[in-house]
């Protein structure tokens, strides 16, 4: 799957891809966890032809896959990382971008009198979101809970796949603390079944 993407640089030239963005895990949808070697050959490609590799860890960021985030837990180390949710405990909106020191450094030393990474959002740097990101990030610290996310890991996934074999139920994917069960559609009505039950949820 990965050589997809070489496929796609050869067609477009690697000069006019600035960047790759994956979710290690991607959980919109449904919770695909990547095969063997996926992230390791996409983190290669990228190398080879100079482009950025970002993750999209607003899912597995901050102990949901039983490690700090995906990128730990794979050992593929990306250029960029975005990450939001969990670093306020989802108490107030709040997103980060962690990238590696070259990315940064071309940033900040930008020529005299310019304005390093020039960009705003109308919301940056909200006291409150900080505060709640500050916080969160201590409880994470102090009550350990990244190592509780790994040791309750095959607790989760015994729960989750004892439900294989339930009606309706073809397939339960996990890895960590994250898991996707997927319901068998209704005939000319894809969509339904899964729709019902999470409004019963």
């Amino acid at each position: 799957m990965a050589d997809e993407l070489e496929r796609i640089v050869a067609l477009h030239d690697a000069s006019n891809i600035a960047a790759l963005i994956v979710e290690p895990v991607p959980g919109s949808t449904g919770v695909l966890i990547p095969p063997k070697g996926y992230l390791e050959r996409l983190r290669a490609i990228c190398d080879k032809y100079g482009i950025l590799l970002i993750f999209d860890e607003v899912i597995t960021g901050f102990g949901r896959v039983g490690s700090s985030f995906a990128t730990e837990y794979f050992k593929v180390v990306p250029d960029i990382v975005t990450a939001a949710k969990g670093i306020t405990n989802g108490t107030v909106p709040m997103g980060a971008v962690f990238v590696k020191e070259g990315i940064y450094d071309a940033f900040m030393n930008a020529p005299e009198k310019a304005i390093e990474l020039f960009h705003g959002y109308t919301y940056s740097g909200h006291p409150l979101a900080c505060a709640a990101a500050l916080a969160t990030l201590d409880i994470y610290e102090e009550e350990r809970l990244f190592e509780r996310a790994d040791k309750l890991a095959d607790y989760w996934e015994n729960a989750v796949h004892s439900l294989k074999g339930v009606r309706h139920v073809i397939d339960v994917r996990n890895l960590g603390m994250v898991a996707g069960i997927e319901l068998e559609s209704i005939a000319g009505k894809p969509g339904k079944r899964a729709f019902d039950c999470f409004i019963q949820c």
